[in-house]
């Protein structure tokens, strides 16, 4: 029975990894599709970065997610958080800045 509690740790901890690569793909994969989708001309407009950088930081980010830096470390991170602040800052500013209707 000793040996048991390290075995529960290791897979308590795999669970939780793999729930955080799952919400960190979804984000990540979500954001930049939805950059790809957008106008180039609306991101200026809403004085963001152009759409290139915010393509190429999800993308990047994104990249090194599935490379198998994992969502822990500090790429993984650092894409979560620029996942986030796309969905959560410019694409509002893009929805406000068109008719505001619709799920993109």
């Amino acid at each position: 029975m000793a040996n048991a509690a390290p075995i529960f740790a290791f897979e308590v901890r795999y669970v939780i990894e793999l729930i955080l690569l799952v919400f960190a793909l979804i984000v990540q994969g979500v954001a930049l599709v939805h950059a790809i989708t957008q106008r180039s001309d609306a991101f200026p407009a809403i004085g963001t970065l152009p759409k290139g950088g915010w393509i190429a930081i999800l993308a990047v980010c994104l990249v090194l997610t599935l490379l198998g830096f994992g969502p822990i470390s500090l790429f993984g991170l650092i894409g979560i958080a620029a996942g986030l602040i796309y969905l959560l800052d410019v694409r509002i500013g893009l929805r406000e800045l068109g008719d505001g209707k619709g799920f993109w």
